[in-house]
């Protein structure tokens, strides 16, 4: 009997064993269907791979072969070399004269032929005249030539910081270009003499940056500054819709003024200013200096501080190349020792504020190149930078909450910035 029970349960511990056994080998063949029935479901990698496209062409399925245009390259001659005859090449020349000239294309510039492989032939030549657009001239079927805008990527930027010695070098040790200053100027131009910035002065700006394929490509608009110095602070807030463009104070003003702070970009430097006893270089006399002086390299534009209309383009021996233009019944302007007149600059032509009227020089009575700058009240000369001007008037009621909505925004984010001495206070944003 002993003998019969151990026996049972051996054959228990056994069947209890197969069990288990068995249970395993059903469990892994259920995973094993499962893993199979999922893989059976999988997209292949071809199918979810996105398609490559440039320049508007699969190159999934073409060949796309860059180049540099050399100096002596024209289109013509790069698309006879791939096979393409004189009688598509005059057509395509001829289709692109009013969308793109092919006597545009210039050296250093990158083109592209799109193929239908390594050896087949050419279905279309892309050149890249910037670094935003692309001209396709398309040989596929009829010619075709399309001058196409790439996707630009905008993103907000920002610089702030306090000046200890010039706002030159509180930009430069930020590693910030100077053409952030004309950004600045343009926005508070009516309301801050950038030529007279002191230790302690403030800034901060928010200002648009572009990039292309991960790559900058320049500078947008300032969308917002602040600068503050002995007169109080300075705001100004960039505003658009389909009636107005430009850049107004917290109140709605123009900050543009009625004249401009000076007849060049701020980059440069005041020479000599309105002086009554100054001593003349030339001459060696006390003369005195009716106007201001600002240095800057030959070629450097002048621009015509107000709307107005030239009364005078010539040349005299003291002078040498000038223009004069009167702004209305009391002001009139004067730019001496120019190098030579802007395009279209005559007695009688209308200008606009900001406009190139001409370019440093050192003609006449100079000793060296700067721009002479002369400002008339009601028929005498005067020292434009003592001089209060009336206020531009404000933008339309009708407008006005468009603008304080847009205005306190960015004054929020103007405000959120901290400034802090020799430290760069800058952050990235997209839009």
């Amino acid at each position: 009997m002993e003998n019969l029970t151990k026996k049972n349960f051996k054959r228990n511990l056994l069947d209890f064993a197969y069990a288990i056994v068995l249970a395993g080998v059903i469990f892994a063949g259920y995973k094993y269907l499962e893993n199979k029935a999922a893989s059976s479901v999988v997209i292949p990698e071809a199918t979810v791979k996105r398609s490559n496209i440039k320049f508007g062409f699969n190159l999934d399925s073409l060949y796309i072969e860059s180049n540099v245009i050399q100096q002596s390259d024209l289109m013509g001659d790069i698309l006879y070399a791939q096979g393409i005859n004189y009688q598509t090449i005059a057509a395509l020349e001829n289709k692109a004269k009013d969308i793109f000239s092919v006597r545009k294309i210039r050296s250093g510039k990158k083109y592209h032929l799109i193929k239908e492989d390594e050896c087949g032939d050419v279905l279309a030549m892309v050149y890249e005249p910037n670094s935003i657009q692309y001209v396709v001239f398309d040989l596929r079927d009829s010619v075709n030539v399309d001058l196409v805008d790439k996707h630009v990527d905008v993103c907000q930027d920002i610089v702030t910081g306090e000046v200890e010695t010039s706002l030159w070098e509180s930009l430069e040790n930020q590693n910030v270009s100077y053409h952030i200053i004309d950004l600045m100027e343009n926005a508070l131009s009516g309301s801050v003499d950038f030529y007279h910035v002191q230790q302690g002065d403030k800034y901060k700006l928010i200002y648009e940056k572009k990039y292309v394929d991960g790559k900058s490509v320049g500078l947008g608009k300032v969308l917002g500054a602040y600068f503050s110095n002995q007169q109080g602070e300075h705001y100004s807030y960039y505003f658009s819709d389909d009636k107005l463009s430009g850049y107004y104070d917290s109140e709605g003003r123009p900050n543009q003024g009625t004249f401009l702070m000076a007849p060049i970009k701020s980059s440069y430097r005041v020479s000599s200013g309105y002086n009554l006893k100054r001593f003349h270089p030339i001459k060696k006399v006390r003369i005195p200096h009716l106007g201001t002086d600002y240095a800057a390299p030959y070629g450097t534009p002048i621009i015509s501080v107000a709307d107005g209309v030239v009364e005078k383009a010539g040349y005299t021996a003291n002078n040498g190349r000038y223009v004069k233009i009167r702004h209305d019944k009391t002001y009139e302007t004067q730019y001496l020792h120019m190098q030579r007149f802007g395009n279209g600059i005559r007695s009688g032509v209308r200008v606009k504020q900001g406009q190139v009227i001409g370019y440093v020089g050192s003609t006449g009575l100079a000793t060296g190149p700067h721009v002479c700058f002369r400002f008339w009240k009601n028929g005498r000369q005067v020292d434009h930078r003592r001089e209060i001007f009336p206020p531009s008037p404000p933008m339309p009621e009708s407008e006005l909450p468009k603008f304080f909505e847009v205005r306190d925004n960015m004054k929020s984010l103007l405000d959120q910035i901290q400034i802090q001495s020799n430290d760069n206070q800058k952050s990235t944003y997209n839009t």
